[in-house]
């Protein structure tokens, strides 16, 4: 099979690549730079389950990402001195929360109706009428707060703490602390849209300073969800194996030389998971399994604006079912972004993920898994309570200092809401969360301790995901 001359290392993946197709995954392979840059830190830098500082209360996580800023005043959060004052000049603090207060309308009532849903009264606003059968199972917070207008800045600042690229996101930071509870499929699973990727990119999910096995490992929503994941079908099992096996003494070999590597660390433990991904993961994303009325329950059937957040939803519940911590759901590159035709343009979106992520909700509850797993529904700030724009093609502009986000399950209160936000629904003001307090209260609920999950740099720095900031755990929301 090969020649006598000397066959290192690199050679040898070259001369056998024909054979090791399911091992060289694209999303995984991404991870692999910087092999030989050394560190000298003590920390882990392995997917092996570890024990959560305390008792948790969830075991995974499904987050669902709006990209673009959600409306919470035509969504979630009912302003009736805003229907009232419809057309008024804004008050001036508002105005300069503007970018360009020139170009600042006045006051723009909710083309949206509210009403009470459920058994709780929480109001939601019929854009999302499928999301009314779930009031009773969401905790809905109307008082998160940031600082930061521009999508890039609030998006790393919601994922990963600061405003600046390079830092460990909040699913890389879970995963550090907790290890995966599965050696065949990866412990942090992104499923991006096909649309778009945020606008920083695989940013949203890094793993920054912490070893790069903990980076999200992004799967394709449409089509083959991994590239070159099945094996050749000319290659019998036993050479399969075979080549596995020589595989795995090379890499020893390699490794006994490079000590304290732990970027060399994760590409090989990316090459032996991508072996045993083989089986696994054709399993996991295989949705032919599923009934034809969890299908039709998830909105996949046919060519509907569903289909495709459909499936990632339901692949997202797969995957909670074998092990998997972490995982996030992105929808197209801003689509939530409505500064203008803010009607149709919510209607539009909630076409898309009202009805997948209620159904998320609904099969997690009837299979008994919402209580271990954490279901978050977020976006990177709000909107502002003034018009962009005139006429039936207004929209909002970007408003950090007051917006929603909803959990469900995972330890947290059922038909219950926290904080709110002023009367035009501008800037938060009753229990105010900021987005550290919402990392801390995340991280606490799956039983990690924000100020001791510490990662420590070879200089001798301490970092954490929260920095040094002031942060407050939202018990509140406990059940």
């Amino acid at each position: 099979m090969f020649s006598n001359h000397h066959l290192d290392r690199r050679d040898f993946f070259a001369n056998l690549a024909t054979g090791l197709h399911g091992i060289a995954l694209g999303g995984l392979l991404a991870r692999d730079l910087c092999a030989d840059t050394p560190t000298y830190t003590p920390n882990h830098t392995d997917l092996r389950p570890r024990r959560p500082h305390f008792q948790p209360r969830a075991k995974a996580v499904i987050q669902l990402f709006m990209n673009g800023g959600p409306s919470q005043m035509d969504l979630l959060d009912p302003k009736p001195e805003l229907t009232k004052r419809d057309g008024e000049r804004p008050p001036a603090r508002i105005a300069g929360d503007i970018a360009t207060p020139d170009a600042a309308g006045n006051l723009f009532k909710s083309p949206f109706k509210f009403a009470p849903r459920g058994e709780c009264g929480m109001e939601i606003s019929d854009a999302l009428p499928y999301l009314h059968q779930h009031a009773d199972d969401i905790c809905l917070i109307r008082s998160m707060h940031a600082n930061k207008f521009i999508h890039g800045d609030a998006l790393f600042l919601i994922h990963g703490g600061a405003p600046v690229p390079g830092r460990p996101s909040l699913g890389a930071w879970t995963v550090y602390g907790l290890g995966c509870e599965t050696e065949n499929l990866p412990a942090y699973v992104v499923l991006d849209d096909p649309l778009g990727l945020p606008v920083n990119g695989a940013q949203s999910w890094h793993n920054g300073w912490l070893p790069p096995v903990f980076q999200g490992t992004r799967v394709r929503a449409q089509g083959t969800p991994i590239l070159h994941l099945d094996p050749p079908e000319h290659l019998p099992e036993d050479v399969r194996r075979a080549e596995r096996r020589l595989l795995a003494a090379l890499d020893e070999k390699h490794r006994a030389k490079r000590p304290l590597r732990p970027n060399l660390d994760a590409r090989i433990a990316n090459y032996e998971m991508a072996a045993r991904m083989q089986l696994a993961a054709s399993k996991a994303f295989d949705l032919d399994q599923e009934t034809a009325e969890t299908h039709q329950m998830y909105g996949l059937d046919g060519p509907r604006e569903t289909a495709s957040y459909g499936r990632r939803c339901l692949i997202a519940r797969r995957l909670v079912e074998r092990g998997v911590r972490y995982i996030q759901l992105y929808i197209e590159r801003h689509i939530w972004d409505h500064h203008g035709n803010l009607k149709n343009g919510l209607e539009a979106c909630a076409k898309k993920t009202d009805q997948p992520v209620a159904a998320l909700l609904s099969d997690l509850k009837q299979r008994g898994l919402l209580d271990e797993t954490l279901v978050i529904w977020n976006g990177e700030f709000g909107r502002l309570p003034v018009a962009q724009g005139k006429g039936s093609q207004a929209g909002r502009d970007h408003g950090p200092s007051g917006f929603s986000l909803w959990m469900a399950g995972g330890g947290v209160k059922a038909g219950y809401v926290h904080g709110a936000t002023d009367e035009l629904g501008h800037r938060a003001v009753q229990d105010p969360v900021s987005v550290h307090d919402f990392h801390a209260t995340v991280l606490h609920l799956l039983g990690l301790d924000y100020h001791s999950l510490v990662y420590t740099q070879p200089s001798g720095r301490r970092d954490r995901l929260t920095d040094e900031h002031r942060v407050r755990i939202v018990k509140e929301i406990f059940a």
